[in-house]
């Protein structure tokens, strides 16, 4: 406490200091490759998912509406961390100003909320596809595909606008040096000069409610999903029930399992290394792995990049 009420009498903190990798100029270059690379196979292969659908009339169905729309939230998550940070290592310069940290902040959870409510809707598209195959276009249809996609946003920036007023209410003026990459919201708590328990309670109840709700929804849609595959007679329809289901929960368990160990560990097992991987692991990795994830396990996905390529060929010989 007593900490606490000497730096509250120092002067307001006005920017950041982004101190997430090391000093080394040889490991900041190495840091620089190593993002520009992920983030070109992030785009690329988020961009390709998005032309593949827009482009070929098949797959203008809601699993593949909503799948756009996964791309198109990857490619916003991983451009509002990663180019700053690629920047900071080319340049050495690590001062981020504090509107830029608030309006990060903003983004980052935005951008994670609608990751999450985007494989939510995914998960009730497969429920309905599978349990209710001959209802499928009646209950989802395009305006209620459009209005779902709609709240997912607005939702998510709703719940990002609470968590970045409640995290940019407390004060900071004492240190300024965040050890990450991006403006983290445990970061930050860790430097504010005052007391943050009421933040942390409040992170770790928002974070149940709709963490719960998403994982519970998900888990009774593939409950139901499970009891009606295995209701399936032949071996095939089975396998070829699971195996459109199989990429969505390959990407919603690397997201909910990275995202649920950054934010609701508990102080004791925060370590400065261990933040780090898993800050990777939660707003790198999942922009990079769903397209691969898709592309691999969805036979739809594939034909369609072969068509495209062959098309491009063609032109390109012509």
């Amino acid at each position: 406490m007593i900490e606490r009420a000497e730096m509250a009498n120092q002067s307001t903190v006005m920017e950041f200091l982004l101190m997430g990798f090391s000093d080394d100029r040889g490991v900041q270059l190495l840091h620089f490759v190593m993002f520009l690379s992920i983030y070109l196979v992030a785009l690329t292969g988020n961009l390709v998912i998005l032309f593949v659908v827009i482009l070929n009339h098949h797959l203008h169905t809601p699993m593949y509406f909503f799948l756009v729309n996964l791309s198109l939230t990857d490619i916003c998550y991983i451009t509002t961390t990663v180019p700053k940070s690629m920047t900071v290592s080319l340049t050495n310069n690590k001062i981020f100003t504090f509107p830029g940290c608030v309006a990060q902040v903003l983004l980052i959870v935005t951008f994670a909320v609608s990751e999450l409510s985007l494989l939510t809707i995914m998960a009730y598209d497969r429920y309905v596809a599978i349990c209710h195959p001959l209802q499928y276009r009646l209950i989802l249809n395009w305006d209620t595909c459009n209005q779902m996609a709609v709240t997912s946003w607005v939702s998510s920036l709703l719940y990002a606008s609470l968590q970045t007023i409640i995290t940019f209410q407390l004060n900071f003026c004492g240190p300024n040096t965040i050890g990450q990459f991006f403006c983290d919201i445990p970061q930050l708590q860790k430097i504010s000069c005052t007391d943050t328990k009421v933040n942390q309670i409040l992170i770790w109840i928002f974070g149940f409610i709709v963490g719960s709700f998403c994982i519970g929804f998900i888990f009774a849609s593939y409950g139901y999903i499970i009891a009606a595959v295995l209701k399936i007679p032949s071996a095939e329809g089975r396998y070829k029930a699971f195996s459109t289901c199989s990429p969505h929960l390959t990407v919603f368990s690397l997201f909910i399992s990275s995202a649920l160990f950054s934010y609701m560990r508990p102080q004791s097992l925060s370590f400065p290394t261990l933040d780090l991987l898993s800050a990777v692991s939660y707003t790198v990795l999942p922009p990079v792995l769903n397209p691969i994830i898709y592309s691999f396990r969805n036979k739809d996905i594939q034909a369609a990049v072969w068509k495209l390529t062959s098309q491009i060929k063609k032109n390109c010989l012509i």
